[in-house]
């Protein structure tokens, strides 16, 4: 009994002994800014819709509702029937779910193991067996047993607690997939609606190029019959119009996949959906756009925390690695009633117990353990890299987002004078040519023209609307701030 009480006592006093690299997170990149030139206070400003300049502000917050700053409702709700329809958000969230189960089962070693047993026997026992005559022959008894056994396994060098550690960084994980999956429900539900909006003005702009061309159509072909046109400009015109008719058919089909996508991302077959359409005109551009620090970028990107939690999680395996080549204590403890009478089974002469405390350390295991270590330290290595890369990927994301804004601001503003121009050339080669002034091919050419540039414009204004929320999604999506209310801002935002 004192070798029992000695060896518990020297066991508690190394309980406080972990194994093991102790994790940090690592240093932020240290760089001051996103891209290789500076960034403008503001994009260029272009007439039209959607041709605001936007504001870059540095180290901005960015709102946890942040599709509230377009100004769409019917996005708004939209996005609120997939964050409870969806199920790869439904799934990330019982992985959640699934990691705190992990990590109670994890918790569970560091307390001691209590079972009950109990059973009454009868039993038929004859002397004979152990070379024991007997003239009475074989005796005929009861039995009963009543024992509670408990078993602990003392944490000596911190193996349980590196495995609770990491079970609690695999469940920080659960918890940035989660995120990372919401923001990229939204992310896409936003873009995919900038999608449709834009394919439903292509669709707009060439249906009235048709309708256009048709009538133009029908001015040569009684120009044709006074004599002022030829066959040959007839022919031109039908073949210039059945090329329009052909491009719409491609651009409904898009409008349908788009449909399809979207309904898919709310959590509906696109067979039974209801959803509202989408145009360019109904939705705002934001004005304002948050940057955020790239030292807090780390902080924000959920990929950049769920590669940060794996880290740690591999880290803390080298300690459970490290722990299972040294020894392991184990303190046994029982106490039991037996009686062949079940009335004096609780009689204190049928008390019984026991006490034991087991060590083991491994010797040979041919390798084994060393190989088991050396693997966990090459899977923190990998996890380290693989962190690296998600940060690099992170920073890159950002980047061309940032860029891509700026461009996109200068492309609308080409683009609309474009059109504007275009516009203005087609209307006053239709007076001329409808007065004779201008050859048949002068108007085909104007009407290619300014079709193109209608569409490039439509395109344009499109871009920035999708990479306005591309660079929502590359700054982290505002989830640290998904519990504060979400409220629609002021127009001016």
């Amino acid at each position: 009994m004192r070798i029992f009480v000695l060896i518990s006592c020297l066991s508690l006093c190394l309980t406080g002994c972990t194994v093991g690299p102790d994790f940090k997170s690592p240093p932020a990149p240290q760089t001051q800014s996103y891209t290789e030139s500076d960034l403008p206070e503001k994009t260029v400003e272009s007439k039209g819709p959607g041709g605001d300049a936007q504001v870059f502000l540095q180290g901005k917050d960015i709102p946890g509702c942040w599709w509230y700053l377009f100004h769409s409702k019917s996005l708004n709700e939209l996005i609120e029937i997939a964050l409870k329809n969806s199920p790869n958000l439904q799934a990330a969230q019982a992985a959640f779910r699934e990691g705190e189960a992990n990590l109670r089962l994890a918790l569970s070693a560091i307390y001691p193991s209590i079972t009950f047993q109990a059973y009454p026997e009868r039993q038929r026992f004859s002397g004979a067996i152990f070379g024991i005559q007997s003239t009475t022959g074989p005796i005929t008894f009861n039995l009963y047993y009543a024992s509670v056994n408990a078993s602990y396994t003392l944490d000596t060098f911190g193996g349980i607690r590196r495995q609770i550690e990491s079970s609690e960084a695999q469940l920080a994980y659960q918890q940035f997939e989660v995120e990372a999956t919401y923001l990229t429900l939204t992310s896409n539900i936003v873009t995919t609606a900038i999608t449709e909006a834009s394919i439903r003005a292509q669709i707009q702009a060439t249906e009235e190029l048709i309708s256009a061309q048709a009538g133009i159509l029908e001015i040569t072909r009684k120009k044709f019959n006074l004599g002022g046109a030829s066959r040959l400009d007839i022919l031109a015109q039908e073949t210039q119009l059945a090329q329009t008719q052909a491009s719409l058919p491609p651009l409904q089909n898009s409008l349908a996949k788009t449909r399809h996508a979207l309904a898919v991302l709310v959590g509906e077959l696109p067979s039974e959906s209801c959803l509202p359409s989408f145009s360019l005109n109904e939705l705002h551009l934001p004005k304002e756009l948050p940057v955020s620090l790239p030292s807090s970028l780390v902080c924000q990107r959920p990929d950049i925390r769920a590669a940060e939690a794996l880290l740690h999680s591999a880290s803390a395996q080298i300690g459970v690695a490290t722990a299972n080549m040294l020894p392991q204590i184990t303190l046994t403890g029982n106490v039991s009633l037996l009686s062949d009478v079940f009335k004096t089974l609780f009689d204190y002469k049928s008390f019984i117990w026991s006490a034991m405390s087991n060590l083991t350390q491994p010797i040979f295991q041919g390798g084994a353990l060393i190989a088991k270590r050396d693997a966990a330290i090459a899977a923190f290595e990998q996890a380290c890299f693989q962190y690296q890369q998600t940060v690099l990927q992170a920073f890159q994301n950002v980047a061309d987002t940032l860029k891509a804004l700026e461009i996109d601001a200068h492309q609308l503003q080409i683009q609309t004078a474009a059109e504007e121009a275009a516009s203005k050339t087609l209307g006053l080669t239709e007076t001329q040519y409808k007065l004779g002034a201008v050859s048949y091919l002068s108007l085909l050419d104007a009407d290619r023209q300014y079709h193109q540039a209608r569409i490039g414009r439509i395109q344009a204004q499109a871009a920035r609307y999708a990479d306005t929320a591309a660079l929502f999604q590359a700054l982290g999506g505002g989830w640290w701030n998904r519990n504060a209310p979400c409220k629609v801002p002021e127009k001016n935002e």
